[in-house]
């Protein structure tokens, strides 16, 4: 996790065990992890909602 950072910003990322993806709030955008790895494409990514973006865990 330590090594991980945004593709697009090279900012931090949370993991959100619940949606099993990757977040970056300063992009408001999240990454999936299928099969256990990260997809570390922006055209894969979702955007975040607002409350999500609110929700910095």
């Amino acid at each position: 996790m330590a090594l991980l950072a945004c593709p697009v910003c090279k900012g931090d990322l949370k993991l959100n065990d619940e949606r099993t993806e990757l977040v970056c709030y300063q992009d408001a955008m999240a990454f999936p992890i299928r099969e256990g790895i990260p997809v570390m494409l922006s055209a894969e990514a979702r955007t975040l909602t607002t409350d999500e973006r609110l929700d910095k865990r």
